[in-house]
């Protein structure tokens, strides 16, 4: 039955958008304004563009999706010897479904749905945001000297905080990522809340503020959940051609919750799949790392800080992560911090740069909440091929140690081959 109305209620979606597009069928599916495209031309845009060139003229409809497939050949092993045993074979195919609308002049929607993931079987919406860069759906030039330095975004959303959301994978949609995994603490979430940003020449800010929920309900809660507060601030200049320099710096606080989810709100699974699993929901966050507590959202207060350096020179790219965490679960009385530090080195080449290879390194360190001084490091190593503007492949390289940790993470390793194909529209 699940099935049956999964099928049927992807159908309606289509079905809906058609006739929407059949309205619109003048127009470039590419055609919305302040719109980052989810193709290779979306490589490294970050917040979508401030700047358009683009005009609205009449509601536009673009039904996009993306598809992620990966064969994995991973090994794995612990002092216990009591880990899965592993086979090299392909992982299930990830898939999602976007909705992007042009509603009004500087106004439009986003909305991503989830048609296969890891742990869901049924098809669900990730979540979705109306965002307002002009008010001329209010008059036409209203309030023009304003809406030429503000943006507004409303929604159940994925929340702005640091720039690593920006090169993760998710789902399906994985053609932004220079790699296959993400993060090992992996910053991801989806709230309902608002985002203002302030642009003024290649400086802006934002701050926002989120109810504090992953899930939304309106039963009273032992705990009361608070409103999380973020805040970031950058520069990102194109000096000259040849070179583009890009500097944030974020903050995250929690102030009281009865589920923390900024670390552990990926509903669609980690994407090397049955490695370094303690069980819990089918291994849906190993091997990334929540940090703090044992388990994956935990009552507490955080404070997460989180400074990205980003360089592209001609054909050379660096983006780092230093990221700082550190909070109080509700069990405790003493408060733990966590470092993550990241670094990425690529080499774009070829005509039109649709070629690259690269390495990642992450680490991960802290007060673990019953080993005491953890770490864990990754090594990735690999490239990718743009074979078109829709659709690469990626082959790498990954091994991924923990040290401190006891019982099953105890001198746990994980090593091995991935190639992952992505299309995407």
């Amino acid at each position: 039955m699940k099935s049956l109305t999964r099928h049927i209620t992807t159908l309606l979606i289509m079905l809906i958008a058609g006739a929407f597009m059949t309205s619109a069928q003048a127009q470039d599916r590419n055609d919305i304004q302040y719109f980052t495209p989810p193709t290779k031309a979306g490589l490294n845009v970050f917040e979508a563009p401030f700047t358009t060139d683009k005009t609205f003229d009449g509601i536009l409809v673009r039904v996009g999706g993306s598809n992620a497939l990966q064969f994995q050949g991973l090994r794995q092993e612990n002092d216990a010897d009591n880990l899965t045993e592993l086979q090299s074979n392909f992982n299930l195919a990830t898939s999602n479904l976007d909705l992007d609308v042009a509603l009004a002049p500087g106004m439009r929607m986003h909305l991503r749905t989830y048609l296969s993931s890891q742990h869901h079987t049924e098809t669900y919406v990730k979540g979705g945001y109306l965002q307002i860069d002009s008010f001329d759906f209010i008059e036409e030039g209203f309030l023009s000297e304003l809406s030429d330095h503000i943006r507004i975004k409303v929604g159940h959303m994925e929340n702005n905080y640091g720039d690593n959301h920006f090169r993760r994978s998710d789902n399906g949609s994985a053609i932004l990522n220079p790699f296959v995994g993400n993060y090992i603490m992996d910053s991801f979430t989806t709230e309902v809340g608002g985002e203002v940003y302030v642009y003024s020449g290649d400086i802006f800010g934002m701050i926002g503020l989120t109810n504090g929920h992953l899930n939304q309900s309106t039963e009273k809660e032992e705990i009361k959940t608070k409103p999380s507060l973020l805040a970031k601030i950058g520069y990102d200049s194109q000096v000259n051609e040849d070179l583009r320099v890009r500097l944030t710096g974020s903050v995250f606080n929690v102030s009281q919750s009865s589920s923390i989810y900024l670390y552990s709100g990926d509903r669609a699974g980690a994407r090397y799949y049955n490695v370094a699993n303690n069980g819990f929901r089918g291994g849906r966050f190993a091997p990334s790392f929540t940090p703090g507590r044992g388990a994956p959202a935990a009552a507490g207060e955080i404070t997460s800080i989180m400074v990205n350096p980003f360089v592209k020179y001609q054909g050379f790219e660096f983006y780092g992560v230093l990221e700082s965490v550190s909070g109080q679960i509700e069990t405790e009385s003493d408060s733990r911090s966590y470092t993550q530090i990241g670094a990425e080195v690529l080499y774009r080449f070829g005509l039109n740069e649709d070629f690259y290879l690269g390495g990642r390194y992450n680490t991960v360190s802290g007060d673990h909440i019953s080993d005491g001084d953890v770490d864990i490091s990754r090594i990735n190593i690999g490239g990718g091929w743009f074979m078109t503007d829709n659709v690469m492949t990626k082959l790498e390289y990954v091994n991924q140690t923990y040290d401190g940790f006891t019982g099953d993470l105890a001198g746990a390793e994980f090593s091995g081959i991935m190639l992952e194909a992505i299309v995407s529209f």
